[in-house]
């Protein structure tokens, strides 16, 4: 008996033992690295795998377990802890109760992170990413990231796949709508500023997220356009014009990147070593982790570069693609590939502390249920403030083109009004792509926001359809609208207007990821519309709503005034209706140059100049176009506002200067308009020779200022060997002496001009 006892109480000291062990990382008190270690000293190869294992949403997560096919497969893995992340589960609810599996059912206990899509919002949506970027307002941008994050983190998502950070100077690919346009500066700024917005000063607080900087790299010079399709590219282009933005949002601490769909030297992005190690892990010493895009793992197989599903898992691994997004990949090969030594498991070990790291900054392990709050939720999502908040970034993001006989703005009271065109009266075209939580049909139209201002006589027809059929995410939308049944109802109406308000341009899911386009006008017959419109009233306001540059060459040469507003999200109507009275002064400025056909893309400002670059010898042998310009229709920077800006007065603080010095640049702007108002002062430079030929003009600096009617400013630039530099060809930053040219102004074409040496 006395044994017996003896042996039952060392057997419950080496329990308790064992049990505190096992709780050792959950102890706040000390270092993450420290915590990381003592939980992967307690797991078996098969649960580390797991963490670099995720899944899609697969069932209903407060209903019964699946049963049967790939979704009881998953949900086995989930409850003997391989599966390190979900995607997709949304609601305090729903992520409590996959959580609490992962949690209270596992061996670990190893929370989940859960990702998800918030690419301009979450419910509550902020207009699309390019056209957030035409605002050129760092704080409002970060502030819309913030409120995405704010509203997110209320339904149990603590991880976005966003900032897209990548450049593209290609309107026929649909992500452009996605990203910040063509320039890699103005990238930069705004892929920091969005990283900031999501991951606020405490990743760990409850109402921030981590981000993920996408797609690394090169997605966006996908040839042709065609989404998915191949990268080509030198290293100069790579080093200079697709990494910055990335840099920058490791910079700014992005905790998570993604890699990409394309190849890049003949690799695809998820299996490019060259791309995930060398460059973001080595030279960057990135410490987050890198997640595949969807199914990009097992791609690697259509693209020839993985003969099986064991070939990928193991290049995609060596390669340093950490997490597995639904290729299911790693949780079924990894393991057996490390026990065959094909595989070392320090790489399995470094990328599971990489993903641990992560969970550790959230606050994961600490409260596993920490956005889990349904009070939370319902009290944040949708909340007035958000609504505000978005309205106010909408409002920056509207870019007016063009403002002939100052139709705009218009008067408040005593014209008879006609408003024509669908979208004008759509609720769901304007919330635009990639916003899977929001509900549908919850945009301000147009229509209703006009009819806020109660002075005017408006008329509303319809005129055409944008598109036939049901619309959805996943479909494929046609655009072969034929009906013209509207055009007299229409016309009749326009007849009787002092003016003409008419919504154009794509539907919401014309643009995005799969809707690539060959030919970039107005779809369906709304050009016709246009047209038909304009021969029985020329006074017409063209208010485009779109998710790319489009091509607008007759209407930018007959229509007195044309409004990008692109899909702005929730508060679009109010937003367009809040400019198109005059109660706000349009100040943004485009992001991505208008091509005049789809024959000149891809086009854009910092281009660099061929040999024979101006008709010198006045024939036919010079670098042009025989049938249109080769300048964009509407250029990069380019964005008028109701009032009339003036720039004088350029100055450099003396004309040469040593390596190392700062570089003073001053220049006064005038607003000599009837209105207050805002304007985007821009800062380009051009180095006249370098070891390579660089671009013609390179976007350095811009500034914001609020000017009232009358009132001049004086604003400074200051130029560093950050700007002054560039990467040579082995990604090596060199800062050349030689003549550089100054350009400051109101776009990429309209400047003052200077010049420096550096000696």
């Amino acid at each position: 008996m006395k044994k017996t006892s003896i042996i039952t109480v060392v057997f419950s000291l080496f329990s308790i033992s064992a049990n505190a062990q096992s709780k050792a990382h959950l102890d706040k008190k000390k270092p993450i690295e420290e915590r990381i270690t003592l939980l992967m000293n307690q797991m078996t190869l098969e649960e580390k795998v797991g963490q670099m294992n995720q899944y899609n949403g697969f069932w209903d997560v407060t209903g019964p377990a699946p049963k049967g096919g790939s979704s009881e497969l998953k949900y086995e893995h989930l409850r003997k802890g391989w599966v390190g992340s979900m995607l997709t589960v949304r609601g305090a609810k729903q992520v409590r109760a996959v959580q609490k599996i992962a949690v209270e059912e596992t061996r670990l206990g190893i929370p989940l992170i859960i990702g998800f899509d918030v690419i301009h919002g979450y419910k509550t949506l902020s207009p699309i990413p390019l056209a957030e970027a035409a605002s050129w307002d760092l704080e409002a941008i970060e502030k819309s990231a913030a409120i995405a994050a704010d509203e997110a983190s209320a339904s149990g998502i603590n991880w976005t796949f966003g900032p897209n950070a990548d450049i593209s100077r290609d309107a026929r690919w649909g992500r452009v709508m996605e990203g910040a346009g063509e320039d890699p500066y103005l990238g930069s700024k705004i892929a920091t500023a969005r990283v900031k917005g999501f991951q606020g000063e405490n990743l760990a607080a409850n109402n921030t997220i981590a981000a993920c900087a996408k797609h690394f790299a090169g997605y966006g010079f996908a040839e042709s356009g065609r989404d998915y399709n191949t990268v080509d590219m030198s290293h100069s282009m790579l080093y200079n014009t697709v990494l910055p933005p990335f840099k920058a949002a490791k910079d700014a601490g992005v905790r998570t990147m993604m890699n990409a769909f394309n190849i890049l030297n003949g690799i695809p992005a998820t299996g490019n070593s060259f791309l995930q190690r060398e460059i973001l892990k080595g030279k960057w010493q990135f410490d987050g982790f890198i997640v595949s895009d969807w199914a990009s793992v097992r791609e690697m197989i259509a693209h020839g570069f993985a003969k099986n599903e064991a070939d990928a898992a193991e290049k995609a691994v060596k390669a340093g693609s950490d997490m597995d997004m639904e290729s299911h990949i790693y949780v079924a090969e990894l393991v057996k590939l490390v026990y065959d030594k094909k595989v070392d498991v320090a790489l399995i070990d470094d990328a599971v502390r990489r993903i641990l790291r992560v969970k550790f900054e959230l606050g994961l392990f600490d409260d596993p249920y920490k956005y889990c709050d349904e009070a939370r939720e319902k009290a944040v999502i949708g909340s007035k403030a958000n609504h505000d908040g978005v309205l106010d970034m909408a409002k920056k993001s509207i870019v007016l083109l063009k403002n002939e006989n100052n139709l705009l703005p218009l008067k408040k009271s005593g014209q008879k009004i006609a408003l024509i065109g669908a979208l004008a009266n759509d609720k769901n075209s304007p919330l635009g792509s990639w916003r899977i939580a929001s509900d549908d049909n919850t945009a301000v139209s147009v229509l209703e926001g006009m009819q806020q201002y109660k002075g005017n006589q408006l008329t509303y027809e319809k005129g055409t359809d944008v598109t036939v059929g049901k619309t959805t995410f996943v479909q494929e939308l046609i655009f072969n609208t034929t009906d013209k049944s509207g055009f007299e109802k229409a016309k009749n109406a326009a007849k009787n207007a002092d003016v003409v308000v008419m919504v154009l341009g794509e539907h919401g899911f014309q643009s995005g990821e799969g809707r690539s386009r060959t030919n970039l006008d107005l779809p369906g017959n709304q050009q016709e519309l246009l047209e038909e419109i304009f021969k029985v009233n020329k006074n017409i306001v063209l208010v485009l709503n779109n998710g790319r540059p489009l091509t607008i060459p007759w209407a930018s040469e007959n229509i007195p005034t044309i409004v990008e507003a692109w899909q702005l999200g929730s508060q679009t109507g109010n937003a367009v209706a809040q400019v198109l009275y005059g109660d706000y002064n349009p100040s943004g400025k485009l992001p991505m140059s208008f091509p005049r056909n789809v024959g000149q893309v891809p086009i854009y400002y910092n281009n660099y100049s061929t040999g024979r670059p101006i008709d010198s010898d006045k024939n036919v042998f010079w670098s042009h176009y025989s049938d249109v310009e080769k300048t964009p229709l509407y250029p990069f920077g380019h964005g008028l506002s109701y009032t009339i800006f003036e720039y004088s007065n350029l100055k450099i603080n003396k004309t040469s200067f040593a390596k190392g010095e700062t570089i003073k640049i001053s220049v006064t702007i005038s607003n000599t308009g009837k209105y207050d108002g805002k304007e985007v002062i821009q800062l380009y430079i051009r180095d006249l020779a370098g070891s390579l030929a660089r671009p013609i003009k390179e976007l350095k600096g811009f500034e914001l200022v609020n000017l009232k009617k009358g009132e001049s400013k004086t604003i400074h630039f200051t130029l560093t060997e950050a700007e002054l530099g560039f990467y040579d060809n082995d990604g090596n930053f060199l800062v050349e002496p030689g003549t550089f040219k100054v350009f400051v102004g109101t776009s990429s074409t309209d400047v003052l001009e200077s010049e420096f040496e550096l000696k």
